[in-house]
């Protein structure tokens, strides 16, 4: 009975290890739940198209030292339950060995799980600081800087230039009464304080507010010489900028990575030309950058109506890539390609060279890249401020 007992325990174990294993010869296997409709779907489907599209060309290049990369995705409608659903229902089915989360909430919810049961990877649309803190969650990535690091790449930016020599240069924040409104903005004090900016003021608005005027008044009272927008995609930037305008504010406004869009140019119309802000990566029309002309060329071959992507699609294409280079990165020390080697991979990226489309990448103190770089609006484009600038 005893005997029948302990090989009954030894097939479990070994089951348990081999789940979420990949050999050689099978598929590297990616799962993703993607927000390719509902309210998120402007930036979602590119994300999804970017990722899809990074994955199929690293299988172009031979994959994983031969192995094939599998990619397995869900639409969730930007629903959290959904996208909590369909990665349960993809774990039980396929057994992945990393996955893309349709956003900061899914993250959060399935973090303990992750850790503890399911010991999958997991990078995300998400710029999270607690997504990337390792200590908390050290099978999670964020695909860049941290919201807080993107702050922080500003400021370094403002302390550098400020608008008149000789004295501190000062800024306002302006974000949304969010969690992703006001996720940086304690690091963001301390990194002012830290560098000699001087914030002169913070506004704060509910998440789709018509009536700014109280903000605008404020700011014209502190006129700063920058004020960075968090937790916005468009609305309420274009009204602040044309306010700020009408005012005569010579203020220089920027924006974190998701206020760095063709879209938001388009909203701004002639108040976009000297509008900055951070990005992780390199646009669509950088074509002197490697990866981005291996991106058009690929573009060409596999989707030849598309003349342009987004920085969503570069957020996709992205993490693809850091997938991949996990990956590999087992593969050359000889190890299987599971959940729990992927996760110790990581902060053994040290100065990754991702031919100017990312900067170098070294994921050191967290599970965050702390590198981005300025650009300012030109005639409807963005085009390089500053060179790389890092946090590390």
């Amino acid at each position: 009975m005893r005997s029948k007992l302990l090989y009954s325990m030894i097939v479990a174990l070994c089951l348990t290890l081999i789940a979420g294993m990949s050999w050689a010869g099978e598929t590297v296997k990616i799962s993703a739940q993607q927000p390719i409709t509902g309210r998120f779907a402007f930036a979602g489907k590119h994300i999804h198209q970017g990722l899809a599209d990074s994955l199929a060309y690293a299988n172009e290049q031979g994959g994983i030292g031969g192995q094939k990369i599998e990619y397995i995705y869900d639409d969730t409608g930007y629903d959290l339950k959904r996208a909590v659903a369909a990665f349960k229902k993809v774990m039980a089915k396929e057994s992945p060995v990393m996955n893309y989360g349709e956003s900061t909430g899914e993250g959060k919810a399935l973090a303990p799980e992750i850790n503890n049961s399911y010991k999958i990877v997991y990078g995300s649309t998400s710029f999270s600081e607690e997504l990337a803190d390792r200590s908390k969650n050290p099978y999670m990535f964020v695909s860049g800087p941290t919201y807080a690091q993107q702050f922080g790449i500003l400021l370094k930016y403002i302390a550098a230039n400020p608008k008149t020599k000789g004295k501190k240069a000062t800024v306002a924040f302006f974000y949304s009464d969010t969690e992703f409104g006001r996720d940086p903005i304690p690091y963001a004090r301390e990194m002012a304080k830290k560098l000699g900016v001087e914030v002169v003021a913070e506004e704060i608005t509910k998440v789709g507010a018509v009536d700014i005027s109280s903000q605008i008044l404020d700011l014209k009272r502190h006129n700063p010489d920058y004020c960075i927008f968090q937790g916005y995609v468009v609305p309420p930037i274009p009204a602040v900028i044309q306010g700020a305008r009408d005012f005569g504010l010579k203020t220089t406004f920027m924006g974190t990575f998701w206020a760095m869009t063709k879209m938001l140019l388009g909203k701004l119309g002639p108040d976009g030309d000297g509008y900055m802000g951070v990005t992780p990566y390199a646009y669509w029309q950088q074509s002197d950058v490697p990866m981005i002309k291996a991106i058009q060329e690929y573009g060409k071959k596999h989707h030849p109506d598309v003349t342009y992507r987004p920085q969503s699609y570069m957020q996709g294409w992205f993490t693809g890539m850091v997938f991949v280079k996990l990956a590999k990165m087992c593969k050359e020390k000889g190890l299987p390609i599971t959940g729990p080697n992927l996760k110790d991979m990581i902060p053994q990226v040290k100065d990754w060279d991702t031919g100017n489309f990312a900067g170098k990448i070294s994921f050191k103190d967290s599970n965050a890249t702390g590198v981005g770089k300025v650009y300012v609006a030109k005639g409807g484009d963005f085009v390089p401020a500053s060179d790389w600038i890092y946090l590390h």
